[in-house]
């Protein structure tokens, strides 16, 4: 083989192994709700059911460490040098933005609620001044 032969082959490869790991990065994250589910499930959990529940949580979680394992080993196998701990590595960083985000939302909604209270109370209070005024008005003939 030439290397222009060579550099194309390679080329190939590395672009079928960007598609396949995009896809299986695409696949991971969508296990995450899954995955988040069951746990809140798990933490939730109603006692309506014996065995059930238990089960089927039991088999979510089971099926989803063996594609963490999977992934896992085709990223060792065909990624490059690093790349699995690379992405332990950014799921983590990705966890606690995510939690920052929903920490922020939370604060945000927060302050809006308050904010509101606010304006409701000072309202309501202008509205009984107006009222009592506009009473006391009436009483002394001024309108």
């Amino acid at each position: 083989m030439n290397a222009n032969a060579l550099s194309t082959l390679v080329s190939a490869v590395r672009s079928e192994l960007s598609d396949v790991t995009q896809q299986a990065a695409n696949e991971f994250d969508s296990l995450r709700p899954i995955r988040q589910e069951t746990l809140q499930t798990r933490q939730s959990k109603k006692k309506n059911s014996v065995f059930g529940n238990d089960f089927e949580e039991f088999m979510a979680l089971e099926k989803i460490k063996q594609q963490e394992a999977e992934l896992q080993s085709w990223m060792q196998l065909y990624g490059r040098a690093g790349l699995w701990p690379d992405w332990v590595r950014y799921q983590a960083q990705a966890r606690k933005q995510r939690q920052l985000d929903i920490a922020e939302r939370e604060r945000k909604r927060a302050e809006l609620i308050e904010a509101i209270g606010i304006f409701a109370i000072i309202l309501i209070s202008a509205l009984i001044v107006f009222g009592t005024l506009y009473f006391l008005a009436r009483k002394k003939a001024w309108l």
